[in-house]
């Protein structure tokens, strides 16, 4: 069933409930049908046996009499009537019959003491008769009248048969009809269809349809979103390699370089080293501008933050701990200025650690020998200041930007470090923020 049309399931469910609910509504108009008609000639035969005992007694005393029936007294015009639909027979209080109808009254069997209604056969018969009787107002005399259940049953089903009958006549028209809604209502659904199906891969149009169903305008809405958040993605995945080709082909270079250079230097072991060195060193700038690139194409990826809370003391303790000997080498302080009661902050831990290790990165490579960096933690943020140079005042506004290093820099970089730590901060709600300190050096702050 899964796998038909929706047109074919709206039809298939509406002839299915259709069915159901005529065959429900046919069973319930039936019975109410039968109590009306019963109660209709139930109330005929009781008014029937009233007249009839009002009839003259001295006409009922003489010998049997016996009417003629209608179509012995009337052979034309005699109307849309059944012979059948009421009988009657009068009877002394010894069950001597004195009149009858002159038909199926001929055969009524006296019942000596139960008046009112009640079920019954007649003589020679086996159909089952609705019976009245009757007794006239001096206790000399009995009225009985009776119907046959059949004619009644025969009137109730032709009233149902009336009713049911041109609904079933019509029901192919409206199947038809609602055959053309649905086509027609489903049709915008069809041009939606048709728009992605001569889609190109990279169009990050919305899908047009002025005509689409309120209840399928938020699948819509999702889709033109969807295709907007797939063009964002496309374009980061095309500046990422654009990136990546642009910053590695130096490197690369170098690298190849030094290769030539190991390679031309023959029996000379002090050319050799010196190019094996360069080479070493070439190839870490290579892969930490590898793991930048790839650290900064996840962040830009817009996956779900997992965060837990983090002891920031603690955080900035192992940052420490694992750049101390790096400092050492470059000849640069490390302190540590943080509260005495923990500071603890929702994030991802590994993110936040990323920002850290950036940012003390940058101030060891930038320090003077003989200068120090000083972390400072407080409840309101973070900022790590360094003596060192500082940023000329043009540069200083495009620090922070993909692959920007200012110039001059003797130092190898690919410029993402900066760039890195104002995206995390920005996923966490945080605030980045770079500059000159008055009395020297530079400041990175990371405010929440």
């Amino acid at each position: 069933m899964n796998s038909l049309s929706l047109r074919l399931r709206l039809m298939l469910g509406f002839i299915l409930l259709t069915l159901i609910c005529w065959g429900v509504a046919s069973v319930g108009s039936w019975w109410q049908t039968r109590d009306k008609i019963n109660e209709l000639f139930d109330t005929q035969q009781m008014l029937f046996a009233k007249r009839l005992t009002a009839m003259d007694p001295a006409q009922l005393t003489r010998q049997p009499l016996t009417l003629p029936k209608t179509k012995k007294l009337l052979r034309h015009h005699r109307g849309e009537q059944d012979d059948d639909v009421l009988a009657f027979a009068v009877f002394t209080r010894d069950g001597r019959m004195v009149i009858n109808d002159g038909d199926n009254g001929r055969d009524f069997r006296f019942q000596p003491s139960r008046n009112g209604f009640s079920n019954g056969k007649l003589k020679g018969e086996d159909d089952l008769w609705r019976l009245v009787r009757l007794p006239t107002a001096d206790n000399q005399f009995v009225v009985m009248v009776g119907q046959q259940w059949e004619y009644r049953n025969d009137m109730t089903r032709d009233i149902v048969q009336a009713n049911l009958i041109p609904w079933l006549v019509v029901l192919p028209i409206m199947l038809l009809l609602l055959l053309w809604l649905v086509t027609h209502e489903l049709a915008p659904l069809k041009r939606i269809a048709q728009q992605l199906r001569l889609r190109a891969p990279a169009d990050e149009r919305p899908l047009v349809e002025p005509r689409v169903p309120q209840e399928v305008r938020p699948l819509l809405d999702e889709l033109n979103a969807l295709f907007v958040r797939i063009g964002e993605m496309l374009q980061r995945e095309r500046r990422f390699t654009s990136d990546a080709a642009h910053e590695l082909r130096s490197p690369l270079a170098a690298l190849k370089v030094q290769t030539e250079v190991a390679q031309l230097a023959h029996d000379d072991l002090a050319v050799r080293h010196h190019a094996l060195k360069n080479l070493d060193a070439g190839i870490d700038r290579a892969t930490r501008l590898v793991d930048q690139l790839l650290t900064l194409s996840r962040l830009d990826s817009d996956e779900t933050l997992q965060t837990e809370p983090i002891n920031l003391q603690q955080l900035l303790q192992q940052a420490v701990i694992d750049h101390y000997a790096a400092a050492q080498d470059a000849g640069v302080e490390i302190m540590l200025d943080a509260p005495d009661s923990p500071v603890m902050r929702a994030g991802n831990p590994l993110l936040l650690a990323l920002l850290v290790r950036n940012l003390l990165d940058n101030a060891i490579r930038y320090s003077e020998p003989g200068g120090s960096i000083r972390l400072a933690l407080s409840a309101r943020g973070l900022k790590v200041v360094d003596n060192g140079p500082g940023v000329s005042s043009t540069a200083l506004s495009r620090i922070g930007e993909r692959f920007f290093r200012p110039p001059g820099q003797e130092k190898s970089g690919s410029g993402l470090g900066l760039s890195i730590v104002s995206h995390i901060a920005r996923q966490h709600g945080m605030q980045a923020s770079f500059g000159n300190r008055p009395e020297g050096g530079f400041a990175a702050e990371i405010g929440w």
